[in-house]
Parts: C-alpha cells; sequence; structure tokens
C-alpha cells in the first residue's frame, strides 16, 4: 500500500464499494466492478474495470491503485495477478451477516473511518435484531429460496440468515452453510417434500421466470406454487453480501413473506409489519 489511508482504491465487486460511499468516501475510488449500481450514480462517476470473474488488469494497473479490493475465491487468479504486479490487494470473503458487519467494519478502519464505520454497522445489526425479535411472535412460513435454476442452487448463509430474521423458516438450513454454489444444490424431489409456503427467487443476473417455477413437474402441488407465492429479488439487493442486502434485501423479503389480503384473517398466518429506521 502506498499511501494509508489508500488515496486510489479499486473495487471488484459491489458491496465496497457501496460501503465506501456510505462512509463518504467515494472519492478514494478510481475503479468499480461492472456489476456495481449503488448508489445509482456510481455508473457516471467511476470507470468500470471488471465483471465479477474476468478484470481488465492493464486498466486497473494505469489507475495506479493504492489498493484493490477483491472477494472470494472467484477472483483468486486476478487477486495473484495483480500481487505479482506489485499491487496491494485485500480479499474479503464474507458468507454470513457476521462477516458483512465485520466487512465493513474493517474496510471504514482501512480508509481512517473506522469510528463511523462501526456506527453505521452498529446501525445495521440494531435493525436486524428489532426484526428478528419481533418475528420470534410469529408463526413462520416455509421458504424456499433459489439462486440458480439449472442446476436448482439453494440461498448462501447470508441470505438463509435474513429468511430467518424476516420472520421465515429456510427449507434448507443445513445446504447454506457451504460458501460454494454447486455445494447448495437441491433436487425437484426435495423442494416437493418440502413444501415451501413461499418461494424467493434471484437467478444471479438473469430474470427469473415464475411461469416456469410453475410449470416443473409436481410443483403444483407445492404450497407456494398453488398460492401463487413466487417472488423474485434482483440480484444487487441479496446475492452481494454487503449494506444492500442488510437494508433493501431484508425489506424485499418482509415484503415477500408478509400475508397477503386474504389471509389477514387467518391467525396462522405471520403478520409481519416493516419497523420504522
Amino acid at each position: 500500500m502506498r499511501a494509508f489511508p489508500p488515496e486510489r482504491i479499486v473495487c471488484l465487486t459491489e458491496e465496497t464499494v457501496e460501503t465506501l460511499y456510505l462512509l463518504g468516501q467515494e472519492h478514494r475510488i478510481v475503479g468499480v466492478s461492472g456489476y456495481a449500481v449503488r448508489p445509482k450514480r456510481v455508473r457516471q462517476e467511476k470507470p468500470r474495470v471488471s465483471a465479477f470473474t474476468s478484470a481488465d488488469i492493464p486498466k486497473i494497473l494505469a489507475l495506479e491503485p493504492d489498493l484493490v479490493l477483491t472477494f472470494s475465491d472467484l477472483q483468486a487468479d486476478i487477486a495473484a495477478e495483480l500481487i505479482r504486479e506489485g499491487v496491494t490487494v485485500t480479499a474479503y470473503n464474507q458468507r454470513d451477516i457476521a462477516g458483512i458487519l465485520a466487512m465493513i467494519r474493517h474496510l471504514g478502519a482501512t480508509v481512517g473511518e473506522g469510528a463511523q464505520a462501526m456506527r453505521l454497522a452498529d446501525g445495521f445489526e440494531r435493525r436486524l435484531d428489532e426484526f428478528a425479535t419481533l418475528a420470534q411472535t410469529q408463526t413462520r412460513p416455509r421458504v424456499y429460496f433459489e439462486e440458480w435454476d439449472d442446476p436448482m442452487i439453494s440461498g448462501i448463509k447470508w441470505v438463509s440468515e435474513l429468511v430467518e430474521i424476516a420472520g421465515g423458516l429456510d427449507i434448507f438450513p443445513e445446504h447454506s452453510n457451504a460458501g460454494a454454489a454447486m455445494d447448495r444444490i437441491v433436487t425437484s424431489e426435495q423442494v416437493i417434500t418440502a413444501a415451501p409456503d413461499v418461494i424467493l427467487a434471484s437467478w444471479c443476473g438473469k430474470k427469473v421466470r415464475p411461469e416456469k417455477i410453475c410449470a416443473r413437474p409436481g410443483w403444483d402441488a407445492i404450497p407456494a406454487v398453488k398460492q401463487g407465492r413466487i417472488t423474485e429479488i434482483k440480484s444487487p439487493l441479496i446475492l452481494q453480501p454487503g449494506p444492500a442486502a442488510l437494508t433493501d434485501g431484508l425489506d424485499a423479503i418482509l415484503a415477500a413473506l408478509a400475508p397477503s389480503e386474504s389471509t389477514l384473517d387467518d391467525p396462522d398466518q405471520p403478520l409481519h409489519r416493516h419497523l420504522q429506521t
């Protein structure tokens, strides 16, 4: 690292971009992932230098970064190439809510805004605790979260945790601990047997097709399909392990789990209401 705090940061995933903007440190960012969309103005303000598993190394080097931020083993080859070029790289690997909060605090300290980052993370944590407490008093619908459709991949740990905080029961909690998507593959028969009341889907960058979900053999017997409770949650809201998931991602889950008008008088249905922040 050429300077402390680093003055020229390249972010190869979107959650560190959003975190730096929330900390008022966006002036340090000199390059971002093409998937960075939060806040909206980032697409006009910062040059795009990477996808997720590929990056324009010469373009990154031309920006003369003090620090490059990466995420997970999927960007290990990019990180290694930059390190060989003498670039300082920090690789985050958060897979649960505790890891997301730790990333926010660590990144804040890295840019000399440790106290502000602590306040930001503490605020997120308090809000999550409030919803989790509310959920303890309510009936929990069974939830299947689908991260991909072919093969069918269930939700990662932070998604499973958010479903539980929102008042749902993840039907595949044992799979959520697996960081690798291929270790979270489920079968159609497993989903049918689990009989989820709600299906949430976020197909990692492509539009969810509820009609395709409904047309799967045997799925007409699933309560969520019979009741039309299939909801898409946009990937930038829930599949990036950062502030978006803890805020708008959680809100999207809450909205999907909220009872329909036809169930408001049913005492066995969950009665979620959004908390004011």
